[in-house]
């Protein structure tokens, strides 16, 4: 049985629309503002933008991408947490997951580092995944090892981390020791059940998730391997970590790109939050089942850290 305090925070969080002073969820569609749903995400964002104790905020550039390192105290700067953050292809900045990421960070004990890559419409498919092979080339020549690297993001960033291990795969890149994925967003078809069964109690406003995907693959197929990673080759994929909520549209992206790789021979390690929300192992610590979630994702990446 869920916590009171899960049932609380996924309330709260579910029914948001009612303390922006609407009546019902918002229904997106082509014609919605990209510029004012970015601004609306930065907002929310603010209200965890604190930063825990001992993790240092540290700006950078790479090849004219904005990134920032968040590095807490003590960490082994010779191993590095590639963070690809999410917001559906059109929104995510380093100061909107900053309050997030450097939570990952101090839980994790690793320096993480977070991009800016190209956001749709402006910048639509190649763009996310360019920059972000560039990001991780630029990690390769500033010395990094591979097996010192793990690739992690969530929702869009969950799928994109998808799509660039499948790009550094069949381009012949060495592959980071791992990959997390937090309620990875894989199909931008968006044909999962789970997208008719969950909109009611997911917290995406209607309709969303199909309107950001045909900002982000603009004329491009949708079932592209870089695009829908759940549409690719997975054999040789380096270990994952998947978790995906139950109460998520996204669910059935997580739950069946694992089941296919597991089937490819890749190691993967698929957890399914019952009656749990989009992403909701970043809320750790507001209530036990997101600590118990995150607290998984950490030792699996230690482990493949040799951090333990």
């Amino acid at each position: 049985m869920t916590s009171f305090k899960s049932r609380l925070f996924n309330m709260m969080i579910r029914n948001s629309y009612l303390f922006r002073g609407r009546l019902k969820k918002e229904t997106f569609d082509m014609n919605t503002s990209i510029a004012q749903f970015r601004e609306d995400c930065e907002k929310g964002a603010a209200r965890y933008a604190k930063l825990p104790a001992g993790v240092e905020v540290k700006p950078d550039a790479i090849d004219g991408i904005k990134a920032e390192w968040l590095i807490p105290s003590g960490s082994n700067p010779e191993k590095v947490i590639m963070y690809v953050h999410g917001g559906g292809y059109v929104s995510g900045s380093c100061s909107d997951h900053r309050g997030f990421v450097s939570k990952f960070a101090a839980f994790t004990g690793v320096s993480n580092l977070v991009y800016e890559y190209g956001l749709a419409p402006e910048n639509p498919y190649p763009a996310a995944v360019d920059d972000s092979v560039k990001v991780y080339r630029w990690l390769l020549a500033s010395e990094f090892k591979p097996e010192n690297i793990i690739i992690a993001g969530e929702s869009a960033g969950g799928g994109l981390t998808l799509a660039i291990l499948l790009y550094l795969k069949d381009h012949y890149i060495p592959l980071p020791k791992a990959g997390v994925a937090i309620s990875p967003w894989t199909d931008l078809t968006c044909s999962g059940e789970t997208y008719q069964t969950k909109n009611k109690v997911s917290p995406a406003p209607l309709n969303s998730w199909h309107v950001f995907a045909k900002h982000y693959a603009g004329e491009n197929p949708l079932t592209l391997p870089y695009i829908s990673p759940l549409f690719g080759d997975l054999n040789g994929l380096p270990p994952l970590f998947i978790n995906s909520g139950m109460d998520d549209e996204l669910f059935d992206d997580g739950r069946l790109f694992a089941e296919k790789a597991m089937a490819a021979g890749v190691d993967v390690t698929f957890r399914a939050g019952e009656k749990m929300l989009h992403c909701y192992p970043l809320l750790a610590p507001m209530f036990p089942e997101a600590t118990e979630a995150m607290d998984e994702m950490v030792a699996f990446i230690k482990r493949q850290l040799n951090q333990n």
